[in-house]
């Protein structure tokens, strides 16, 4: 992007998150050329010490980029895997054994103190504890072992955006660096910068989807598989820029009571990963459209074109672990549009702070 674009976007009504969210296509290409020598170092520190389970701990947009983890984890290593409620730590006092425990801390700005004192305690347990996070010298990394700086450059938008993409990324250079050989060592990541340049230059639709969607009172996403963080990231993004309640939830769990809440009025976003998880939500779709939902697909052209509206992606050649880090870049851009149409500005979300001090 260059300085005058960059310029432009500061000046407009969320200007900021826009020029952030044009950013993500150099931020994945740093992280491959840059960042991947020190993932992958990392990786094999870690995976000498033959770690027998995982725990994951964040919040936020972050908590989302933790399950996309928890599946690479789990269907790519065969690792059981946790996402950890840290009160029982901070609030409770617990001290689990956490010998031979791999504990990863994922934070953007690494400064919450629940975080901090989340991974310390975790540490003192006897886990291998890791900090990713977008701040070298935050108090997170420096209570860790190991430390990933995911080299998105400092995020002054409230709404977090490329610092999620490069979460996702550096949680699968990890995850690659944790098998056995060391997996195919990021070359299948290599097509995303260009493959996200492409779908951020398509505005013009997202603005059409947003003029469909501007006056929803509420919202419900869902997916399956690697695309449900997808989901909740979107709703998160949806909740706190443009103040529609956004319910996500996984395709399984939505045909368990929610889907009664489903009728013609308010919009499903629907997140169909090609792959097993997009086959896997192939049921609840034909639920869907058999409730006459207003169904927005985003996933691949054929499956886009069976929406009432959608979003095709670049599928073709990017497997089913790396589309997350694509599916999102529409759904953040929506988020954005619904609320300038909406005549609010993203960049001052209500009650919103850029770190959250939970303890």
């Amino acid at each position: 992007m260059s300085d005058t674009t960059a310029a432009h976007h500061r000046e407009q009504p969320g200007g900021i998150m826009a020029a952030e969210m044009a950013e993500q296509p150099a931020v994945l290409r740093r992280i491959l050329d840059r960042g991947a020598p020190a993932i992958a170092g990392t990786a094999r520190a870690v995976a000498a010490r033959r770690p027998r389970f995982v725990l994951l701990t964040a919040r936020g947009t972050s908590d989302n980029a933790a399950l996309y983890a928890k599946y690479l984890l789990e269907v790519q290593l065969g690792k059981p895997c946790g996402l950890t409620s840290m009160s029982t730590v901070t609030a409770y006092g617990a001290r689990p054994d956490l010998t031979d425990v791999l504990a990863i801390t994922i934070s953007q700005s690494g400064g919450s103190p629940d975080l901090v004192a989340s991974t310390k305690a975790a540490r003192e347990a006897g886990a291998i504890t890791l900090a990713v996070t977008n701040n070298a010298d935050s108090p997170l990394a420096a209570v860790s072992e190991h430390h990933i700086d995911i080299l998105a450059g400092p995020e002054r938008a409230l709404p977090a955006t490329k610092t999620y993409t490069a979460s996702l990324l550096t949680l699968y250079l990890l995850v690659q660096g944790l098998r056995p050989g060391g997996g195919d060592g990021g070359a299948a990541a290599e097509a995303l910068p260009g493959l996200a340049q492409g779908i951020l230059d398509r505005a013009a639709e997202v603005g059409q989807l947003a003029a469909r969607y501007r006056f929803a009172e509420r919202m419900v996403l869902t997916s399956r598989g690697y695309g449900y963080p997808t989901a909740k990231e979107a709703a998160l993004k949806l909740m706190e820029t443009s103040y529609i309640p956004a319910l996500s939830y996984s395709g399984a769990d939505l045909l368990h009571g929610p889907l009664a809440m489903v009728d013609n009025i308010s919009p499903v976003i629907a997140i169909v990963t090609e792959g097993r998880g997009g086959e896997a939500l192939q049921p609840v779709l034909e639920r869907l459209r058999g409730r006459g939902a207003d169904l927005m697909i985003v996933g691949s052209e054929a499956e886009a074109a069976r929406g009432t509206a959608g979003f095709a992606l670049p599928t073709a050649g990017v497997p089913e672990e790396l589309q997350p880090i694509l599916e999102i870049l529409p759904l953040q851009m929506l988020a954005y549009e619904i609320t300038v149409a909406r005549g609010q500005d993203p960049d001052a979300p209500r009650a919103l702070a850029k770190v959250t001090e939970t303890r």
